[in-house]
């Protein structure tokens, strides 16, 4: 019988509070990465507990913060403050989703220089567990595998978790 998902999001809080979860490990000494996974019935759920989380673990009050990136907004405000949300919109009307995925990769610099990666890593403090939500929202713009990969070379000192 599976989990139900209410178990399953109160497990996070004893896991990140563990002390190994904040050091680096591995064979490289690299961060930890870890991916929740759930039903998307579940997605109330799981945006309610991590809200939840993220209030309760603020800057300043205990050893450390949680520090919440919504990929979609995140992808979002980044057309509009380029200017590509309406060309995006033109691209899918005329030559379909395929194409303007394409433009929206080429925009963000997914392949090298990465713009979501880089307003992660600007807008973390130190001593923070990040949590990346969002990401089914973002398919098939964005995809975790790609999103871990960039994230690894760029940012190795806090531990990140993919809802």
């Amino acid at each position: 019988m599976p989990e139900r998902i209410q178990d399953r999001l109160h497990q996070i809080e004893a896991r990140i509070n563990q002390p190994e979860f904040m050091k680096s490990g591995g064979a490289a000494n690299e961060i930890n990465y870890y991916i929740f996974d759930y039903d998307p019935q579940d997605e109330l759920a799981v945006r309610g507990y991590v809200d939840e989380l993220a209030g309760r673990y603020q800057a300043g009050s205990g050893p450390f913060s949680v520090t919440v990136f919504d990929l979609f907004e995140v992808l979002l405000r980044f057309l509009k403050e380029n200017d590509y949300l309406e060309m995006t919109y033109d691209f899918e009307n005329r030559r379909g989703l395929g194409y303007a995925t394409d433009a929206i990769v080429k925009a963000l610099g997914l392949s090298q220089n990465n713009q979501l990666v880089k307003h992660i890593v600007q807008n973390t403090p130190p001593n923070t567990v990040v949590f990346l939500t969002g990401v089914g929202k973002c398919y098939p713009v964005l995809r975790s595998h790609n999103i871990i990969n960039n994230l690894q070379q760029a940012m190795d000192t806090v531990p990140v978790v993919l809802f």
